[in-house]
């Protein structure tokens, strides 16, 4: 009798391990996608159109929009692999956070897309600038400049925080991870949301101290949760808690 009652917790822990496996896989691809995401960002910034003549110079450094158009594309695949690489388990806590989430990082990666092709238009407007010097040409590029940093500054990062809002309550409600790190990651989205409001105010420059302090938590946060995901993985024996104490 004893040995049939060890060979079926034996089975019951072999299935439960079976059953975690795919969840562990899906964690550890999320986290390694944050890391790409975030190196990938950090590898699309355009340096050049920072700079007061950066229309005329552009068709010199053409490699530097290339480069930084590429790694920005990078970064929609990264981002949607990370939402779509935890849905599978998101939904099984709330089907209706997890989608919302998904929603909105899909959306941002679209806002991506159109950012990257402003880059290419950027490009093209700087090689007829070199060709005619027409004052036309500086105001239209002034204008696609200026949209690009709205849709980086500002559109992507108040998409990205309502979806990752989601992320963090549902992370914070079911415990899948510890509730410090998705408080953490709501007062780096509050923090975030203000230095966008303050970009579109004209408060700040995107290359400033003080902008880069208040997107710093939020960024220090991603390598955190990165690491967690790939290290332990969401808590799934609270999610089952969780699940048991509402059918009761």
């Amino acid at each position: 009798m004893d040995q049939g009652y060890d060979a079926a917790r034996r089975l019951e822990s072999s299935g439960l391990r079976a059953a975690i496996r795919p969840e562990r896989r899906a964690t550890t691809a999320a986290g390694v996608l944050v890391i790409a995401g975030m190196a990938a960002g950090l590898l699309s910034v355009v340096p050049v159109l920072e700079e007061t003549d950066y229309l005329r110079v552009l068709p010199a450094r053409e490699g530097e929009v290339v480069a930084g158009a590429l790694f920005q594309a990078l970064m929609v695949p990264a981002y949607a692999g990370f939402a779509l690489a935890l849905h599978p388990t998101l939904k099984q806590a709330s089907a209706g956070l997890s989608l919302g989430f998904v929603g909105f990082r899909l959306v941002a990666c679209g806002f991506h897309l159109l950012a990257v092709a402003m880059l290419a238009l950027l490009l093209d407007l700087g090689r007829g600038y070199a060709a005619s010097a027409a004052p036309s040409y500086e105001v239209v590029a002034e204008t696609v400049r200026l949209a690009r940093d709205l849709v980086n500054h500002f559109v992507v990062i108040a998409t990205m925080s309502m979806g990752d809002l989601l992320l963090f309550a549902l992370l914070y409600r079911w415990r899948l991870v510890p509730r410090w790190l998705s408080v953490w990651g709501v007062i780096g989205i509050a923090f975030a949301v203000l230095g966008s409001l303050l970009f579109l105010a004209g408060g700040v420059e995107i290359v400033s101290v003080g902008y880069l302090a208040l997107n710093g938590p939020l960024a220090l946060h991603g390598v955190v949760l990165a690491v967690w995901l790939v290290a332990r993985g969401f808590d799934l024996g609270r999610l089952g808690a969780g699940r048991r104490s509402e059918v009761r």
